[in-house]
């Protein structure tokens, strides 16, 4: 069996160092905030670039409450990918905003820059791109349209921990990103968490008192606040993992890069990936109009594979009051049936990536038919 993702070796590379970490916290006694905290807000914040860096619970929470220090509220509209996960979208909900979707590049899946500006009314606040799959989306365009309007920019970046956009580390291109540490990110975390970048100390600060209770002093509230702190076991697990993330991520590169070489011209649409970026590869995706036959043909071969995401948004139960029918974003809808998310990982052998390829290869020459 080759997993989508083994979760267990990271752990079994990191065993000594984690434990010590996880150790250290629990003899502290210190199991709310405090210096594990602190000192991991202020290795990332470094690490991406910025002056700021805000711990919180998940990356739901880095969204919504990221958007709520950007006073974004009732009657408000947010510009978010048609091609996305749907939490890209809940964020925007719960602050009572509404998500307005627009449709991705039909190469790089991630939302189409050019397309932006007319879909921007007198009620949009905000643009939250997505840096889907681990490639940046193209920020330059869809900042100087911000810029032109007054709108803000919120970048989820939960999948591309490291990823680089014209040389520069994402973290503090636009005026804040959220960040997921769920256990299967390139950064991830044993549990949930969180956290936003910024260089903009007012957002960073507004944060800060959201995510706790509304309060910076201990039974005085600010603000209606939220329950929404980064664990300092999570936060010491996380410090551990940073120091490796860019040497996961070449890892990650590589394999990405075999896989290129491997799958070509075999029938597949191929990742595409522009010269000014340097993708996180947290997922490798191909597409083919008979995906879901090629997905059964390789889980019959023992190989795991994911769909990245098979429902997209405007489809969901969930927004079925923004009444939006089928065909109504049909680049996001065609995605949603033919995209396929290889096996990836920090780990991956080059064998196992030359092992899946070779299944793949054969199931679109003997079996597989668009």
């Amino acid at each position: 069996m080759i997993p989508f993702l083994d979760l267990k070796a990271p752990y079994n590379a990191l065993k000594q160092e984690l434990d010590e970490a996880i150790s250290r916290v629990v003899s502290s006694g210190w199991f709310i905030g405090g210096p594990e905290v602190d000192k991991f807000e202020e290795e990332f914040a470094t690490y991406c670039g910025t002056s700021n860096c805000v711990g919180v619970a998940n990356g739901l929470d880095a969204l919504h409450l990221a958007l709520r220090a950007m006073d974004i509220g009732l009657g408000d509209e947010v510009i978010v990918p048609s091609n996305t996960y749907i939490a890209t979208w809940l964020a925007v909900s719960q602050c009572g905003a509404t998500p307005v979707p627009v449709e991705p590049d039909s190469r790089t899946h991630n939302i189409d820059p050019s397309l932006i500006e007319g879909a921007i009314t007198n009620k949009t606040k905000a643009i939250l791109p997505v840096h889907l799959y681990g490639q940046p989306v193209d920020l330059d365009p869809i900042l100087a349209v911000a810029r032109k309007h007054g709108l803000k920019v919120l970048e989820d970046g939960a999948q591309a921990h490291g990823a680089r956009y014209k040389g520069k580390r994402l973290g503090g291109h636009g005026d804040a990103v959220a960040w997921s540490f769920y256990p299967g990110k390139n950064l991830g975390a044993m549990g949930d968490g969180g956290a936003v970048t910024t260089n903009d100390s007012e957002i960073a600060d507004r944060i800060r008192v959201l995510r706790n209770y509304g309060s910076r002093v201990k039974y005085v509230n600010e603000v209606k606040g939220y329950n929404s702190r980064l664990d300092p076991m999570q936060a010491a697990i996380l410090s551990v993992k940073l120091k490796t993330l860019d040497a996961w991520n070449e890892h990650r590169a590589n394999a990405a890069a075999a896989y290129d070489r491997l799958l070509k011209d075999c029938g597949l649409s191929l990742p595409y990936v522009p010269e000014w970026v340097a993708p996180a590869w947290h997922l490798y995706v191909v597409q083919h109009p008979s995906r879901d036959a090629l997905q059964k043909t390789l889980s019959e071969a023992q190989i795991g594979t994911l769909i990245h995401y098979p429902i997209p948004p405007h489809l969901q139960d969930a927004y079925s009051e923004l009444n939006w029918a089928k065909g109504a974003f049909p680049l996001a809808e065609r995605m949603a049936k033919e995209v396929l998310s290889l096996p990836m990982g920090p780990s991956i052998s080059m064998s196992d990536v030359e092992q899946v390829a070779a299944a793949v290869r054969n199931a679109l020459a003997t079996s597989i038919r668009a």
